[in-house]
């Protein structure tokens, strides 16, 4: 498809997700710094974080954070920083697009994490050397008795409960799988080279697994029952990326990365990237194979990022980033406790659909968070097609939303003809009004996870 970019700016990342199991806590700064630190979902032996980082003092061009986790406690996946070490006195430093801070300003970053025990908050934040100070309080794990649970949770009939997954294990690879390792202490060197030598009629799960590093290849996913398995203590230590463009004479949908044409794929602690920059459609995935899952993976990219082409695809614990479109296709997609990032400072719609009329679902995005680099400027989607089925559920939406009007029209397809809702979302780029069309709790009890994937093979990969 033929879409306009324009130029991206310095961005911020975030995660959170929501869960009854957490409340926020705050530790604030009494000078030079302000942090808040909010476990917004938690379960058995793991959590997901955010921080906002406020500097009160001289604008800061790099920035370290240091705090002390309690003896148990780990990051396991960051977004928007590194950590070393990643456990008790903790050091997080700026990625490349937070690195930044004016006077007044703040960022927003985020990490899953594992803990023994218990859950309590870090102690003794520091920015670049300066205490920021502040009382904090553990996270609440019940609700008092007798209280009336939030609007954010519906009610037992109208959604399954389902737990946030914790981070797959990485380490210990199966017992035979194939290894990709770029310094040929595996089996193969390329991605595509362990792809090449499984079967062409497999009918068993291959595990392939890769160790980290960055692989500039072209992968093409041919072949069922293949699992990509990162071997990085997190998802950016192994990176598949290549710069193919709509400009470079690909086109859009052969622009990617990574193909997936088989069924039954599954990538897990990896990153996918098309760093072709701006300037034109530059596609980091192409998913066309059934029944797809994809968990703890980054997509990184800017105008038409991912490409959810057809069939059924779910999206878990992971992070998707983008400038214009940048989730798109005719798909019925399950985005599930992630994090969306929109990088321009400007804005863009997030989502281009082009669900078939025929079909009930398209995209979901589900207890996932939705932020940005500016306030007020993201749109939520736009229809492709003109029957394009897009809804956010129980997401938590940040101040990057342009709250008056968050759909708007593409080509001759007009926003309001499409099927776009909303469903109990919350966050300061929440709301209701009438270019915001709200789904009924009745027909919510039909648009599920589990609904969107079943089909009619009962599939359910929802963790």
């Amino acid at each position: 498809m033929n879409r306009r970019r324009v130029a991206a700016a310095v961005a911020i990342a975030s995660v959170s997700a929501l869960a009854s199991v957490a409340v926020a806590t705050t530790a604030r700064a009494a000078a030079g710094c302000q942090v808040d630190y909010r476990v917004s979902s938690q379960w058995a032996g793991g959590f997901t974080a955010a921080l906002t980082i406020r500097n009160l003092g001289d604008p800061i061009n790099g920035w370290r954070l240091g705090w002390t986790f309690p003896a148990g406690q780990s990051i396991t996946q960051s977004w928007g920083f590194t950590a070393n070490p990643a456990s008790g006195a903790v050091v997080a430093t700026s990625a490349d697009y937070t690195a930044a801070i004016g006077t007044g300003s703040s960022v927003e970053v985020g990490f899953n994490g594992t803990w023994a025990g218990s859950n309590p908050v870090p102690t003794a934040f520091t920015l670049n050397g300066t205490a920021c100070t502040g009382s904090t309080a553990p996270p609440t794990t019940t609700r008092p008795p007798g209280t009336t649970p939030p609007a954010t949770t519906p009610p037992a009939t109208t959604t399954p409960a389902t737990t946030p997954p914790a981070t797959p294990p990485v380490t210990t690879p199966p017992a035979g799988a194939p290894t990709v390792a770029k310094d040929g202490s595996g089996q193969y060197t390329t991605v595509q080279a362990a792809l090449d030598a499984v079967p062409a009629n497999n009918t068993t799960r291959r595990v392939i697994t890769v160790k980290a590093g960055t692989y500039r290849e072209i992968v093409t996913v041919t072949k069922p029952y293949v699992t990509l398995q990162g071997l990085g203590s997190a998802a950016g230590q192994t990176v598949i990326v290549n710069n193919h463009s709509n400009a470079g004479g690909y086109g859009t949908s052969n622009s990617a990365t990574v193909f997936v044409k088989a069924r039954d794929f599954i990538a897990t602690n990896l990153t996918m990237s098309n760093d072709y920059g701006e300037g034109s459609q530059a596609v980091a995935v192409n998913v066309n194979g059934d029944r797809a899952t994809f968990n703890n993976v980054r997509f990184l990219g800017n105008q038409d990022t991912l490409l959810v082409n057809n069939y059924r695809h779910y999206f878990v614990n992971s992070y998707v980033e983008g400038t214009v479109d940048f989730i798109f296709g005719g798909a019925s997609a399950v985005f599930h406790n992630s994090t969306i990032y929109e990088k321009r400072s400007t804005g863009g719609p997030i989502t281009a659909a082009n669900t078939d009329a025929s079909l009930t679902y398209g995209i979901l995005f589900y207890k996932s968070t939705i932020t940005g680099a500016a306030n007020n400027v993201t749109q939520l989607g736009r229809p492709w097609g003109p029957a394009a089925q897009v809804l956010f559920r129980e997401c938590t939406l940040s101040a990057t939303i342009r709250n008056a009007q968050p759909w708007t029209d593409m080509s001759e397809n007009s926003w309001k003809n499409a099927r776009f809702f909303e469903y109990r979302n919350t966050g300061s780029g929440a709301g209701t009004n009438g270019n915001r069309p709200q789904m009924s709790d009745a027909t919510a009890a039909n648009h599920t996870p589990q609904k969107y994937l079943s089909g009619t093979d009962g599939w359910n990969p929802v963790l």
